[in-house]
């Protein structure tokens, strides 16, 4: 007979209220609302965006105050997800600060 999974109970810093049972920090509620964000952000994987997020960037003009070592250095942040970013910045005529 399988067990059950115990779910927590748990308030997010935006004050939502909701369970997990696994230790993943990541609020449903909040995870839902950023789906509907336009632009790059929203095409990112949530652990990248959430880096990005935390860093206060939320467009390419933003990102590219930032040399690609800061950016590779974030938790969540992949090779392929800089790859993403750096086309993106190239096709609008941006890119990563130089050191």
């Amino acid at each position: 007979m399988a067990t059950a999974s115990v779910k927590n109970k748990r308030t997010c810093s935006k004050g939502h209220t909701f369970y997990k049972s696994s230790d993943c920090p990541a609020c449903p509620v909040c995870e839902a609302n950023h789906k509907s964000l336009a632009g790059l952000l929203a095409s990112l994987p949530a652990p990248a965006r959430r880096a990005l997020e935390n860093k206060g960037i939320y467009s390419l003009r933003q990102l590219s105050k930032y040399c690609e070592t800061d950016i590779s250095n974030l938790h969540g942040m992949g090779p392929s997800t800089l790859n993403m970013l750096r086309h993106e910045m190239e096709v609008n005529g941006l890119s990563f600060k130089s050191i």
